[in-house]
């Protein structure tokens, strides 16, 4: 009998690395859409509010909607990728999103900005959590973190010419065209998506939890409503209401949105909170510089946006170097960061005053940008090494919807003149309750399953 044909002995393992890299690419350009339409807007928003009809307040909102549509949305889409499959879920957010930023583009009004950025959000809610746990589980192990890591890198690049690629555009064509520069990228990574490596939980079974799914939004809606003074005690009350339901559907539900287990896992819990006001302070610092520099300062767009590559970049540069981090270093290299933060934020100007030079200013701003940056990847790639691969997925998307919920509430809730003092407070007091944890109890194994 003749001896079977054999394939070359490098194509299965070439396959594989391919995939990988294609996964790769839609994961890192996806993220990098998501940042740029999600901080670009902060130069660009004084014009936007000159250029459309609509009330004031809604503007807080262009980003604040945006955040609180997709952190809302998170944790349905991080379970809907393990039982269905993260490649799919990630090239149906891509899609998404590049339909809304055309929308975005396209508004006349405010209140229709406003609404086309919540669709945005939910496309971007599909692509983040999917995508981070297609990564997890491309990459195994160590090398998994470093690639996450680099996919955060390239999203902090959009972070870091964000704002100077909006104050551009706002200035010498529109603001219009901050969308438009999105749109060919996001379609480009949906066709990089449907070359990526699938995976989904192989112990998932049955349908989604929609019970789970209506209560997490509601909550958060209400939240929304509660902070920017709509009925706000009903809406608390709402809240409340909503979560002891979540609660109870997912101690019920044979396939749990999320697993309750997994907030008993020390460490991701920890790290998900404290990101959580890193992620705030750090959206806040986003909003509140670029407004200096223009509102206090007098710079143009185009000017504010040059002086802040600064902070921006050494906010990217936060990614590779979570990568680098060890699981079980996590929790106090996390502490060092938020107490950094909190340090370099209250030198930040106060009500208003011009008591800060605009060289102090960027200083400050760009040590806490450090800080901040280097926490909020740690945050994530710290995360994905504390649960099992299979249920990456359920925990990527609960981790972002706090991030992105708590910054968003932290901006909408702020007014029209958010301050860097209380989230440079929330950061130092997160460092110490980070600290003391970790003096009281060593921090919980890598792998540990939620």
């Amino acid at each position: 009998m003749p001896e079977p044909t054999l394939p070359p002995a490098d194509l299965p393992a070439d396959l594989p690395r391919a995939a990988a890299r294609w996964t790769w690419t839609a994961v890192a350009v996806g993220a990098f859409c998501v940042q740029l339409d999600a901080f670009a807007l902060n130069l660009a928003l004084p014009v936007i509010r000159r250029d459309l009809p609509g009330p004031p307040a809604l503007v807080p909102w262009v980003i604040g909607g945006y955040l609180l549509a997709a952190g809302a949305l998170m944790p349905a889409a991080g379970r809907l990728g393990d039982l269905y499959g993260r490649r799919r879920v990630l090239a149906i957010g891509l899609a998404l999103f590049a339909t809304a930023a055309a929308g975005c583009a396209l508004a006349p009004s405010l209140p229709l900005l406003v609404a086309a950025r919540v669709v945005q959000g939910a496309g971007g809610a599909l692509i983040m959590p999917a995508g981070l746990a297609l990564l997890t589980n491309a990459f195994p192990g160590g090398h998994g973190r470093r690639m996450t890591g680099r996919a955060l890198g390239l999203a902090g690049l959009a972070t870091a010419c964000g704002p100077f690629a909006g104050g551009v555009l706002a200035q010498s064509l529109s603001w219009r065209a901050v969308f438009w520069l999105t749109v060919v990228p996001t379609v480009a990574a949906a066709c990089c998506a449907r070359r990526a490596t699938e995976s989904r939980d192989p112990a998932a079974a049955g349908a989604p939890d929609l019970p789970g799914a209506a209560a997490v939004t509601g909550l958060c809606a209400c939240l929304a409503l509660s902070v920017a003074g709509v009925a706000p005690w009903a809406s608390a009350g709402g809240a409340v209401l909503l979560a002891a339901l979540f609660i109870r559907a997912e101690r019920r539900s044979r396939a749990p949105l999320v697993d309750l287990a997994l907030f008993r896992n020390g460490r991701y819990v920890r790290l998900t909170a404290a990101g959580a006001v890193a992620n705030t302070a750090t959206v806040a610092l986003l909003y509140v510089i670029p407004s200096a520099l223009q509102q206090r300062y007098g710079l143009s767009p185009m000017s504010a946006g040059l002086a802040f590559l600064a902070p921006a970049a050494a906010l990217a540069a936060g990614g590779p170097a979570a990568g680098r981090v060890r699981p079980a270093a996590s929790v106090p290299v996390m502490a060092l960061c938020l107490a950094t933060a909190a340090t370099a934020l209250w030198l930040t100007p106060r009500d208003g005053t011009h008591d800060t030079s605009p060289t102090t200013l960027l200083l400050a701003s760009t040590a806490a940008a450090a800080a901040l940056g280097l926490a909020g990847a740690l945050t994530l790639t710290g995360t994905q090494a504390a649960v099992r691969p299979e249920r990456a997925g359920e925990a990527s998307g609960m981790t972002k919807a706090v991030l992105t919920v708590t910054a968003g509430l932290g901006l909408t809730g702020s007014g029209s003149h958010p301050s860097l003092h209380l989230p440079a407070a929330a950061c130092l007091v997160a460092a110490v309750a980070l600290a003391a944890s970790t003096i009281r109890k060593p921090s919980q194994p890598a792998g540990t399953a939620s």
